[in-house]
């Protein structure tokens, strides 16, 4: 069995197999040879697996964010977060923080963020003396925001494969997500002061009101979203269908910059994205499973509980774990493949599963923009035509600063827990 669940998933991985692929292998090499199981059970679990009412609202939030993504959204964010900045040094990297925190509060998809503001940012950023290096850096990095602000994909993912509350999810990742951006922030009108860059024109009152009448309808997602959610009207995966709903009315009848036809491709990325997720989701559950039922998590909470490791030491190790999986494996695989092992070790650590949520979901952000392989830097490099040793050269004081957010979040538990105790009394 050792061969089927750790040996032959490593060397489908070193040959270059799809995530899918090794999992479904692995399980089906340990059924055919190992277990005298029917393989009907492979079937039932694979379909059992995404038959969750939580997992409907991945594809209706990526269709919202695409709707929205299609058109002037991003631009009339950008020019609200900019028109209220002012004067202040270096406002543009900050309104590129803000308006990509905006825009994961739509999306909750981090690739999509990087794509559509580091087209408009960074070259407005370069146009107003901002180093290459950190405009491709700065927008790399941001993105990763929208993976832990809600409404955040790899929360849901999480969350369906914790049993953990996808509500208590989203309000833990509120005080995270604005620590990244403050921190984010700071870091830029600092560097901006220090080097003499980033100058703007001084605050309008009137330029103000202007762009904010212009994004109104914008900034009205995630306040539909997540004021539906807290205020108790519909649960996340209604409002993510009422996201829909917004979305197309929005951008086809109030901004008029989309039609049938938009919409139409704009279901056709949906649904390409959302099957990527889902299946995923589907092999990576029957993994999961077969992991179970051969007690591996029982066992390997029993090596550590028979090790004596105090759980801030367990946090350590764990984090750097996930953070070198996290370089090579996406966060919806990680998180699938790695839940199932950890939250019993952290349940039995006494380590609130909302909490440790959070901690796996900075990781694997971490991961998106870390070197050599995050995903984000191969989108920005797409999108902005630059070489990758420019990035990579300019990620580094970000990685350095989301690290240290990662350990503050990580020992400091009420910086993931006020949010649940504050909008949901839990």
């Amino acid at each position: 069995m050792t061969f089927a669940l750790a040996i032959l998933p490593l060397l489908l991985l070193l040959i270059g197999f799809p995530i899918f692929l090794v999992l479904l292998s692995s399980v089906t090499v340990a059924l055919v040879f190992y277990m005298n199981v029917p393989l009907a059970v492979l079937h039932q679990n694979l379909f059992g697996s995404v038959n969750s009412f939580s997992l409907l609202s991945i594809p209706f939030f990526i269709f919202a964010g695409e709707l929205m993504g299609r058109g002037s959204v991003a631009q009339r964010l950008v020019d609200v977060v900019q028109s209220g900045m002012g004067a202040t040094r270096g406002s543009l990297g900050v309104t590129t923080v803000g308006t990509s925190a905006i825009f994961g509060a739509i999306s909750g998809v981090s690739s999509a963020c990087v794509a559509t503001i580091g087209r408009i940012m960074y070259p407005a950023m370069r146009r107003n003396g901002y180093p290459e290096n950190f405009s491709a850096g700065l927008v790399t990095a941001t993105g990763a925001i929208d993976i832990i602000i809600p409404p955040s994909v790899p929360l849901i993912i999480y969350g369906a494969a914790a049993s953990e509350s996808v509500p208590r999810l989203y309000a833990a990742g509120f005080l995270p997500g604005l620590l990244l951006a403050v921190m984010l922030s700071a870091y830029v009108m600092w560097v901006a002061r220090r080097q003499g860059f980033g100058s703007s024109p001084p605050f309008s009152l009137k330029a103000f009101s202007k762009s904010l009448v212009r994004g109104v309808w914008a900034l009205g997602m995630p306040f539909i979203i997540l004021g539906g959610i807290y205020g108790g009207v519909f649960s996340p995966t209604e409002a993510a269908a009422v996201a829909c709903v917004y979305a197309a009315l929005v951008t086809m009848f109030v901004f008029r910059e989309l039609g049938p036809r938009d919409i139409l491709q704009a279901a056709e990325t949906t649904a390409l994205f959302s099957a990527q997720i889902l299946l995923i989701v589907a092999c990576a559950s029957v993994f999961a499973w077969l992991l179970t039922v051969n007690q591996v998590p029982a066992a390997i909470v029993a090596w550590i509980d028979a090790l004596r490791v105090p759980s801030w030491l367990l946090l350590i190790v764990i984090n750097l774990i996930l953070l070198l999986i996290g370089c090579f494996v996406d966060p919806i695989s990680a998180i699938l493949l790695m839940t199932p092992l950890l939250v019993p070790v952290v349940k039995a650590a006494g380590i609130d599963t909302v909490h440790f949520g959070i901690i796996v979901t900075v990781n694997l952000a971490i991961g998106l923009f870390h070197p050599p392989f995050g995903m984000n830097i191969f989108v920005a490099q797409s999108v902005l035509g630059l070489k990758l040793s420019s990035i990579y050269r300019g990620i580094i004081p970000f990685l350095v600063i989301y690290l240290i957010a990662l350990v503050l979040i990580t020992f400091i538990p009420q910086i993931s827990l006020m949010g649940p105790r504050l909008l949901m009394g839990s």
